[in-house]
């Protein structure tokens, strides 16, 4: 069976949760016997590093302007055309903002599996004309696709209530690899840390993300008991939010270490103090699985996404509430450093995939909404 696969900026090693999500799905899906062909953006990666086969996944880079507002329709534009020309067996448009087109796709003959990974106009980075075009696109993955995954229950309800779509949707989340505990500390040594002596933090350098809040809350605590704050990742694109807040964190000695993964990734995880993820806005949180995989204590803004994976009180904070969230993290500090055991086993890529491939074979009789 042939799947294309659209929406995404592409792989491997692409900053953003849907990146890692088809990164870890796809050449799963490959070993499982499924003909992949992921349609990436090449701007978002040094042309060295444009790989054209990765596990098993082909990869076609197709042009799109890096421009914001619309770089993603016009890039889904000409990935729609292009799927066409290969015949898929299915199109898969991951995103509610490509899933613009798939009346389109639909129109084109093509079969259209969407996966919804959250509402993405209650982002502030978006403006006014780019939510309706969000809340379009989620209209259409609701009333076009033959088939539509939610990452979250939340998701899942949303579809129903606001569009009636209660036929061929599907709960599949994100997932997570159990990882092997990182035993060097170069890395970490070489940003000036020590083990177990900084607080961790992860993601997109965007507004609804929290981080000119967490450090806020950082900057205000009198005795930080030797412990740094060091926030992993960067800006898509960069703005008058993300260049602000690198000022403002390297002013509040916080460590920026830009966007990593692999060696890099697995050595901060590893040895962090704790983790704390502040947005206001997640589908379902690939960074929270992450540091749960590591078995971190966490510390969590309370928004649906989070409360759908945990749901201790004393994890969370008002979003956007900096005394709340630096009394969370004084109350951190105060305790030994704790490792937990988490019951991952939902967030399994390979019972992902295998929920995946179910949908996917459903295809192979005719499937109508």
């Amino acid at each position: 069976m042939k799947i294309i696969v659209i929406g995404t900026r592409g792989i491997p090693d692409i900053q953003g949760g849907i990146e890692t999500h088809c990164e870890k799905l796809y050449p799963i899906l490959v070993s499982l016997g499924y003909d992949v062909t992921v349609v990436r953006r090449p701007n978002y990666l040094e042309k060295e590093k444009r790989i054209s086969l990765f596990k098993g996944v082909k990869i076609k880079d197709i042009w799109a302007p890096r421009r914001k507002n619309i770089e993603a329709i016009i890039h889904t534009f000409f990935a729609v055309f292009y799927a066409k020309t290969q015949k898929p067996d299915i199109l898969h448009i991951h995103a509610i903002g490509p899933s613009i087109l798939a009346p389109l796709a639909r129109l084109l003959g093509m079969k259209v599996i969407v996966t919804h990974h959250g509402p993405d106009y209650n982002r502030d980075k978006w403006g006014m004309f780019a939510k309706l075009m969000l809340r379009i696109g989620e209209k259409n993955a609701a009333r076009y696709s033959n088939h539509i995954i939610a990452i979250s229950n939340v998701i899942k309800k949303d579809l129903t209530e606001k569009y009636k779509r209660t036929k061929n949707v599907s709960l599949i989340p994100n997932g997570v690899n159990i990882p092997d505990i990182a035993q060097s500390t170069d890395y970490i040594e070489s940003l000036g840390v020590e083990k177990h002596k900084y607080i961790f933090a992860l993601g997109r350098f965007v507004k609804e993300k929290g981080f000119d809040n967490l450090v806020e809350a950082y900057a205000g605590i009198a005795d930080k008991k030797g412990i740094k704050l060091v926030i992993a990742g960067d800006a898509d694109h960069e703005t008058e939010y993300s260049l602000s807040l690198k000022k403002y964190a390297k002013e509040q000695g916080v460590i920026l270490t830009g966007f990593i993964k692999g060696e890099y990734l697995n050595e901060l995880f590893s040895n962090a103090a704790f983790f704390v993820l502040p947005s206001f806005h997640e589908g379902l949180p690939i960074s929270l699985l992450e540091a749960m995989s590591y078995n971190l204590d966490v510390v969590l803004s309370d928004i649906l996404a989070n409360r759908g994976i945990l749901n201790d009180d004393n994890l969370f904070f008002e979003p956007g509430n900096v005394e709340q969230l630096r009394s969370k993290i004084e109350q951190k500090l105060e305790q030994p450093i704790m490792r937990i055991t988490y019951d991952l086993s939902p967030y399994n890529w390979d019972h992902i995939a295998e929920q995946t491939r179910a949908v996917y074979d459903n295809f192979k009789k005719k499937d109508k909404i």
